[in-house]
């Protein structure tokens, strides 16, 4: 049963007890009546008299009793008009007063209130799941996949052209030559071309085949293309030897290379030009425009898990952890209250009078019979007990009349 059925429920049991402390006045009445008995009959007329005018009274404040017209009956319907903007007026004046808002606002403490409600695993979970069920598929909608794509790759650009990748080329090769790394990288190299060489013995023969003069008849072919052979393979073999001639030479080659690259600011531009052309290839463009689409598609199926949801319970966890830490920081807290005492007072000074008007505008734009109804169901229960009181307390002074006439 909602609030407002309960309201009614409660407003009309009492309706029913005070109609039935009435009811029992006019039952001793007649009892009173008919067998003489002259203090009782003082008593059920007096409370009789009391809760009529009571009702009467009651009723009067909500509508017209009986639906009879008597005039200054029905007042608040009549009158909510001035009643709006009474109460517009008392708001404004006796409430919207700097002292006394200060005061509120001082006790108030807003910070520790609002970070020990976010604190709570249900409360943060209820921001959580607004966010994952509203705001996020909202944006995601909300958002041109185009736009996103254009801006994700011209920032890329951006940042690419505004990096010296020379420099770090160079930083990257003198840290791997002070370290054994280099020279494995280069027996490793080396072995690859060994390799490489042997499977290709062949196709230097057929090249060596197709360069040589045509009148050597082919004799010299296969000499020519294995000495070729041979002295590339024995090349890279003297090469992989730590100690060997070839190996020195290329490591002082490497060394060269690494101090003219951190000092040549043309070698690194070279360089840097070279990677930036690299990744403005439309393979390297459609990828890092396909980055949105990933990140899209990864959110959209994490937030369809619902409550198994990582993104969800990674911000239900921050927004609990954010609260401690508002929390426990003095300065934070003190400048939030600083900033809504301040910002709050300011907004409802400089609005009082709209406050005002809103109130009475609100309850002047009501329905005369709905404004009644509303009413009476607030305060109508406790109103019943002003007619049981004036039955009880008229039957006592009844009696008390009756005392002093006989008295008398």
């Amino acid at each position: 049963m909602d609030s407002t059925e309960t309201k009614k429920k409660n407003l009309n049991r009492m309706k029913s007890i005070a109609l039935s402390v009435l009811g029992l006045a006019v039952v001793c009445f007649f009892v009173a009546h008919h067998y003489k008995i002259g203090w009782l009959k003082a008593i059920s007329e007096a409370a009789m008299v009391g809760g009529i005018a009571d009702w009467f009274a009651v009723v009067a404040l909500f509508k017209h009793p009986l639906g009879i017209p008597i005039p200054h009956t029905a007042l608040i319907p009549n009158n909510k008009d001035s009643i709006g903007q009474n109460l517009g007026s008392f708001v404004s004046d006796e409430f919207l007063i700097k002292e006394k808002l200060e005061i509120k606002l001082d006790e108030f403490d807003f910070a520790t209130k609002a970070t020990n409600w976010i604190k709570e695993d249900k409360n943060a979970a209820t921001i959580s799941d607004l966010v994952v069920e509203n705001v996020i598929p909202g944006i995601l909608k909300t958002i041109d996949d185009a736009d996103v794509k254009n801006f994700i790759q011209r920032q890329f650009e951006s940042k690419m052209q505004e990096l010296n990748f020379g420099q770090w080329v160079a930083v990257a090769l003198e840290s791997l030559s002070k370290s054994e790394k280099q020279s494995e990288l280069i027996t490793e190299v080396l072995t690859v071309l060994a390799t490489e060489l042997e499977a290709n013995r062949l196709d230097i023969n057929e090249k060596v085949k197709t360069a040589t003069p045509w009148y050597t008849l082919g004799v010299a072919d296969k000499k020519i293309a294995d000495g070729v052979f041979n002295g590339l393979y024995e090349f890279l073999e003297m090469a992989k030897e730590h100690d060997s001639s070839i190996r020195q030479k290329i490591n002082l080659y490497i060394l060269n290379f690494i101090e003219d690259l951190k000092h040549s600011p043309e070698m690194q531009q070279k360089i840097s030009t070279l990677i930036t052309e690299f990744t403005q290839k439309e393979e390297v463009q459609n990828y890092i425009g396909s980055i949105w689409q990933e990140i899209k598609d990864n959110v959209t199926t994490d937030l369809d898990k619902g409550s198994d949801s990582k993104i969800k319970s990674n911000l239900t966890s921050m927004i609990m952890n954010f609260g401690d830490t508002i929390q426990n920081d003095t300065i934070m807290t003190t400048k939030i209250n600083t900033f809504i005492k301040v910002d709050l007072l300011g907004v409802l000074l400089r609005n009082k009078k709209s406050i005002g008007d809103l109130i009475a505008t609100s309850v002047q734009s009501w329905d005369k019979k709905e404004i009644a109804d509303k009413l009476e169901l607030e305060v109508g229960k406790d109103l019943q007990f002003i007619r049981i009181n004036g039955t009880v307390v008229g039957g006592f002074v009844g009696l008390l009349i009756y005392f002093v006439e006989q008295f008398i």
